[in-house]
């Protein structure tokens, strides 16, 4: 009985390129210019990258519930500022780094859309205060979750739970420095 050949093994299959874009563009400026350190072009590259990558991923998370994501920032800090998720417009400028003219077109948005409501401030006869509506507090809670879920899958996507932490730990001082 004739014997037959044994099937070659499967080739293994390729490693991941682990280079990206921004590996292209620090070895380009190593050859037309070795005397530069590219490290710190590297890792604020990579930040912005995935900043922009992100923002386009939490856009689309955020539509899902009418609302775009300078509208999530103020729905969100009204949300996080406690019961009962009252602010000043002021405030909502101040800790969102809009313009208050900005911030009036978000809240004049907003409110029509019946999230939040605008009312006088008790204490300040030229104040407003802007207050999350119950719907709004429903919508946002939703819209967070969504959101966290949407962030969540693209870090364990790439690293495990202690490399998470590490790089938060990691980015922390960073900021800290940069602001």
């Amino acid at each position: 009985m004739p014997q037959t050949p044994a099937a070659a093994p499967a080739p293994e299959p390729a490693p991941e390129d682990p280079r990206d874009p921004v590996d292209a563009i620090t070895d380009q400026w190593a050859a037309v210019r070795p005397d530069l350190e590219t490290l710190p072009m590297a890792v604020f590259g990579r930040l912005w990258r995935i900043e922009q990558a992100m923002a386009v991923r939490m856009e689309r998370t955020y539509k899902r519930f009418g609302i775009s994501r300078g509208e999530f920032d103020v729905l969100a800090t009204l949300r996080r500022s406690g019961e009962p998720y009252t602010l000043s417009p002021r405030q909502l400028s101040a800790t969102l780094m809009v313009t208050t003219g900005g911030m009036t077109g978000r809240l004049d948005k907003l409110e029509r859309a019946g999230w939040l409501a605008r009312s006088p401030d008790p204490h300040d006869r030229r104040g407003l205060r802007v207050t999350l509506s119950e719907r709004g507090v429903e919508m946002i809670d939703a819209a967070v979750a969504a959101g966290l879920d949407v962030q969540r899958e693209a870090l364990e996507s790439a690293l495990d739970a202690d490399a998470a932490a590490q790089l938060n730990a990691l980015l922390r001082p960073l900021l800290k420095a940069v602001e």
